[in-house]
């Protein structure tokens, strides 16, 4: 399986309150987020399908920030963007238009997050096609 840059498409579709592990509580606000990692260990980007299955509930184990929101009621993942061969979580990340959710997702870099908020999913998804090779939506 190809390994490379991930961002995953997520809505929220009700304002929540969520656990996310270390970080503690956080408050999200009911819309669209992007969340950008990568995937360069065994199995590449199925780990794209460990986060799907975090979302429907088929996976309870969380090893990263995003799993704590895609594990909510009230997310769901609605699509993913992928490059091949690109370790670029970071400069990916800091090019998605949005509001970048504190803390979240960049625990192991200088980054202030991974995650991007913004309340129009077009607005996401046109900045994330401009970023990514590929995007399945």
């Amino acid at each position: 399986m190809p390994s490379g840059t991930y961002t995953l498409l997520i809505e929220l579709d009700a304002p929540e309150r969520i656990e996310v592990g270390a970080l503690g509580p956080r408050d999200f606000e009911a819309g669209w987020y992007a969340y950008t990692g990568t995937a360069f260990g065994p199995g590449g980007f199925d780990r794209i399908d460990r986060h799907r299955d975090v979302a429907a509930g088929r996976n309870e184990t969380r090893h990263w920030h995003v799993d704590y929101l895609t594990g909510n009621d009230h997310a769901r993942i609605d699509g993913a963007c992928r490059t091949p061969d690109a370790d670029a979580e970071c400069r990916f990340s800091d090019r998605i238009d949005g509001r970048r959710v504190p803390g979240f997702g960049a625990s192991d870099c200088d980054c202030d997050s991974h995650l991007v908020y913004n309340p129009s999913r077009e607005r996401l998804l046109s900045s994330l096609r401009t970023i990514h090779e590929r995007c399945e939506v």
